[in-house]
């Protein structure tokens, strides 16, 4: 079966959504799907390319199709790239036969269901418009959790219609970590002190705000390091928060080796979002649960049907003194580790591949 997986977004890029499109096509090819990964030819600072980025395996085909930059002109801009690129890809899903088309881009997939008779299959991430779905009603739909499954049915959307395939993980990324001790020194922290690690955006509905607030109530023998955030985020929040470790930006790669460095490992989501309460599902919880570090997690729907109290230490979100305590809780409670353990047998389940077979089942159809 041959996928033309088409993704409007910089290729590479530092945000998480750049691997979580890589991991996919990489292993949709290893379920013997001939897939092509379709990008504008967009600018990015990184110089280099996809398979040398994300360390991924050249399974599948990277065209950069060419296409006007015009997504810094505002909303107007971005519509009329995302147009011409949705020209650009009927054109090539034509000429390549290809048996469907793949993406995560509502406005590119309305485009493509005018432009194109091929096949659509629609990967959601959030709460869509209920015009897109109508417009989108003859394509298939990958949900990413089954609170958008619920949410899609709610709206109209055939249940049979719906896959639900939650992110994964890499486990051979994880099969030769570093020492804590090595990991500590390479990052710079700190090696006479408990740290508690947070990796990922420091986007408000991530929750590092409860983090930050958090931190200023832990003991001093324990150290709080971030690792994300944009450059000026950082610089603004170290001055704030001078007793809390800033790392910056660290490639996705990197996530198993920097993970060795935390006693703990902390997600702190907020449930003032909806996003957030009913429909993520973070690259980073999979990659927490891989490491076997103790969890500390926002108790929500979103991230309930992923793990529970057996495999992390569930708290109230948004609650700073509760997550300080459960932190302290996560350091010395006796059941800690088995609790991490039981968390990175679980996390088994939720592979790459894993997903892409529940994909390939769906999308076989077509």
């Amino acid at each position: 079966m041959k996928l033309l997986y088409a993704a409007f977004v910089r290729l590479p890029t530092e945000k998480a959504h750049g691997a979580q499109i890589v991991r996919t096509c990489e292993a949709l090819a290893r379920q013997g799907m001939a897939v092509v990964l379709a990008i504008p030819g967009r600018k990015t600072s990184i110089a280099q390319d996809v398979f040398e980025y994300y360390g991924a395996e050249r399974t599948f085909a990277v065209v950069s199709l060419p296409v006007a930059d015009l997504v810094g002109l505002g909303r107007i801009g971005f519509l009329w790239s995302s147009l011409l690129f949705a020209c650009r890809i009927s054109r090539r899903a034509k000429a390549q036969g290809s048996d469907c088309i793949y993406s995560r881009d509502k406005t590119v997939l309305v485009a493509l269901n005018l432009l194109s008779r091929v096949p659509l299959v629609w990967e959601i991430h959030g709460s869509e418009p209920l015009w897109a779905l109508r417009i989108l009603s003859r394509a298939k739909f990958v949900a990413i959790t089954a609170g958008i499954r619920d949410d899609l049915v709610a709206r109209g959307v055939p249940p049979q219609s719906i896959c639900v395939a939650h992110d994964g993980i890499d486990l051979d990324s994880f099969a030769d970590t570093e020492p804590q001790g090595v990991a500590r020194s390479r990052l710079g922290i700190p090696l006479g002190r408990k740290t508690v690690m947070y990796i990922g955006r420091l986007d408000g509905w991530k929750g590092t705000g409860t983090l930050l607030e958090a931190s200023e109530l832990l003991p001093d023998d324990v150290q709080v390091a971030i690792i994300g955030g944009e450059q000026e985020q950082v610089k603004w929040l170290r001055s704030r928060y001078p007793h809390v470790l800033f790392l910056g930006f660290l490639p996705y790669r990197d996530i198993a080796r920097n993970e060795a460095a935390a006693d703990v490992l902390v997600l702190p989501n907020t449930a003032k979002d909806i996003t957030s309460l009913k429909y993520t599902s973070p690259l980073k919880l999979f990659a927490y649960m891989a490491s076997g570090v103790p969890m500390v997690v926002s108790d929500l729907p979103s991230l309930r049907e992923i793990i529970s109290e057996k495999e992390a230490f569930l708290i109230e979100p948004d609650n700073a003194q509760t997550l300080a305590g459960a932190i302290m809780a996560a350091l010395k409670a006796p059941d800690a580790q088995e609790r991490a353990r039981r968390a990175k047998e679980r996390v088994a389940e939720y592979t790459w591949d894993k997903r892409a077979e529940r994909i390939v089942k769906h999308v076989s159809h077509v």
